[in-house]
């Protein structure tokens, strides 16, 4: 990185939300506590801060160490803003309410501290996510009225991949930028800026493990994307990191389509997987951003009015066409029924 390049610091000071807040302020908080949070993450097997906690979070998984650590690191940073009055983490039963916070705190932030994490013990790339909304209501209930806000509400939202270096790529609705951590500065500089995502790519990215389980559909959308044709550009490639971040981030640069569709043994009904708040809904606002699209199979991922902070949501990222051709194949099968904790 070059001494001019422009600093996502410098970069933020314009930034406010719709009504003019310092929506800029958040934005720079999440990008602070990335920073320690890939420190912590270089340094995990030297330290010995692998392996798991021993407990689960609300979704019956398993917690890694390191998810713990990055969640309290991002909550003590949205916290310091005074901007925000509710937080809402995979890792957190219920949202954290700043009580004394509140009548300041004009946002609600959802957020992934550490995307992927069963790459963790094996140093595969993880992500952080994050969603930005405006705290609707005041009195008794509105944790819950501002928790439960659709992705078509988000002020911004974006995601850091920690990998060969530290990304960080964000919209409020006005496209997509992306920075890297310049280690030595101890900043993000401007790397990617007005990503647009191609209408067409040349891989697919699935867990094909969960191929007896899927929903109908999707199998044969698989199965066509592997057949050549070389007028519509196939065979696609197959890419599977595992880690949402990074199979979202190649498809956002290159093209093509990320899918984790609605899944189900046999006699049970078909539910998705991803969370909605601080999953799906972020990186389909990102993607669509970008110029791509970002559907169910059934329905928008954005429109949807969610009914529990931790709902899942069967999801399909990417290139336009690309996305517009599973959901003809998926688009005739029966409805998918979302799944909350």
């Amino acid at each position: 990185m070059t001494g001019t390049a422009t600093t996502l610091r410098r970069h933020l000071e314009t930034v406010r939300d719709r009504q003019g807040g310092d929506l800029g302020i958040v934005l720079g908080a999440l990008a602070s506590a990335a920073i320690p949070i890939a420190r912590e993450l270089q340094r995990a097997a030297v330290d010995g801060n692998v392996g798991g906690t021993g407990t689960t979070n609300i979704q019956g998984e398993q917690q890694a160490k390191l998810d713990v650590s990055a969640n309290e690191v991002v909550v003590e940073a949205l916290t310091r803003t005074g901007l925000v009055c509710t937080l809402v983490s995979e890792e957190m039963d219920e949202p954290l309410h700043l009580v004394d916070r509140c009548e300041a705190g004009r946002y609600v932030v959802c957020f992934d501290p550490v995307d992927g994490s069963s790459n963790l013990d094996v140093n595969g790339i993880v992500g952080t996510i994050f969603s930005i909304r405006a705290r609707r209501g005041h009195g008794h209930d509105h944790v819950r009225d501002d928790a439960l806000q659709p992705g078509t509400a988000q002020l911004a939202a974006g995601y850091v991949m920690y990998g060969p270096s530290t990304v960080l790529v964000y919209t409020t609705g006005a496209g997509v930028d992306g920075f890297t951590l310049d280690v030595e500065m101890g900043e993000f500089v401007a790397s990617h800026r007005g990503i647009r995502i191609p209408r067409r790519g040349k891989t697919y990215s699935i867990n094909e493990g969960h191929a007896h389980s899927w929903e109908p559909g999707v199998a044969d959308f698989i199965e066509h994307l592997r057949q050549p044709d070389t007028a519509s550009g196939r065979p696609y490639s197959a890419r599977y990191v595992g880690s949402m971040v990074a199979d979202v981030h190649r498809t956002l640069v290159q093209g093509g389509i990320f899918l984790y569709p609605a899944v189900g043994g046999p006699g049970q009904r078909k539910a998705g997987k991803l969370r909605l708040q601080y999953e799906a809904a972020p990186m389909a606002f990102v993607i669509e951003q970008a110029g791509g699209r970002g559907s169910t199979g059934h329905e928008r991922i954005q429109d949807i009015a969610p009914v529990a902070w931790h709902q899942r949501v069967a999801v399909m990222l990417g290139s336009t066409d690309d996305v517009a051709l599973a959901e003809r194949f998926v688009g005739d099968a029966r409805s998918i029924p979302v799944a909350s904790a």
